[in-house]
């Protein structure tokens, strides 16, 4: 959800629809960040990181032209973030393009925008209406 290099920094998780920048912590790490909060903390408040769950899906604008080259992008992409281990000291968030390819979340240039699409995945989607449909099962059929 939060690079564990954010584990100090106050955080709250991010809403579908929101829009993010990915910004350089006072740790040195890089994380998002809700973009009108951004400068905020710099003259009075705490800084706030914003975690996203795996499996979420993020859109990118306005990506450079050098990550396109480099990734075979486009200006927009639709990417799903992704947490490669809970491996303790390790950068661990990702977000995995639709090409396959994936890029830590350290590596995109900050300003970076992302836009939160939805918080779950389709497994998870699939997963609760699976679970919604045998618990009517049940009901209409009374079996427990």
């Amino acid at each position: 959800m939060c690079d564990y290099s954010l584990a100090g920094i106050r955080n709250r998780l991010a809403v579908e629809g929101e829009q993010l920048v990915v910004q350089r912590f006072s740790t040195g790490a890089q994380g998002l960040a809700s973009p009108t909060r951004r400068r905020a903390w710099l003259w009075f408040a705490k800084e706030c990181a914003v975690c996203v769950p795996p499996g979420a899906r993020l859109l990118l604008r306005d990506i450079p032209q050098g990550l396109q080259r480099q990734f075979g992008l486009g200006a927009i992409e639709e990417v799903t973030f992704v947490q490669l281990s809970t491996t303790a000291y390790q950068y661990r968030d990702v977000v995995r393009f639709n090409n396959g390819r994936e890029a830590l979340l350290q590596k995109l240039p900050c300003g970076q925008q992302v836009d939160v699409l939805c918080l779950s995945s389709d497994d998870d989607l699939e997963e609760k209406e699976h679970q919604k449909l045998e618990e009517e099962y049940h009901r209409i059929f009374g079996l427990r």
